[in-house]
């Protein structure tokens, strides 16, 4: 019953977010000062309609209205700042070994070199 209940509410909070979303101009889609409040009352009703249904949250149903929100008004977006992720483990690993792997190398190579001047001298 509380899944029925919650499924009719996030209809609601859905309709209501677009209905916000009608006074948006396309050009303003992407600025957060504009957005902010309607994707805020989205998750809001999202999250807080869960609480009182003792529901929980995030769950798919509300996650499936914000990638909708997403996918609808805010796919052309792009970040100012890129963001940066973590490389692939492999590459990350070759980075961590590569300078481990030359320390034993370069120190050799200095001891070898100051017994050579040594020699000389």
């Amino acid at each position: 019953l509380t899944e029925g209940n919650y499924t009719a509410i996030t209809q609601h909070c859905w309709d209501y977010f677009v209905d916000l979303m009608k006074n948006v101009m396309t050009s303003e889609l992407c600025e957060w000062k504009v957005i902010s409040r309607p994707y805020s009352e989205l998750q809001r009703c999202l999250e807080d309609w869960a609480e009182r249904l003792d529901y929980n949250y995030p769950n798919a149903l509300a996650e499936q209205y914000i990638f909708q929100s997403h996918h609808l008004y805010f796919h052309n977006c792009t970040l100012e700042h890129p963001v940066y992720f973590d490389p692939p483990e492999d590459v990350l690993l070759a980075m961590i070994i590569a300078p481990i792997c030359l320390i034993p190398f370069l120190v050799t190579l200095v001891i070898w070199r100051s017994k050579d001047g040594k020699a000389q001298a």
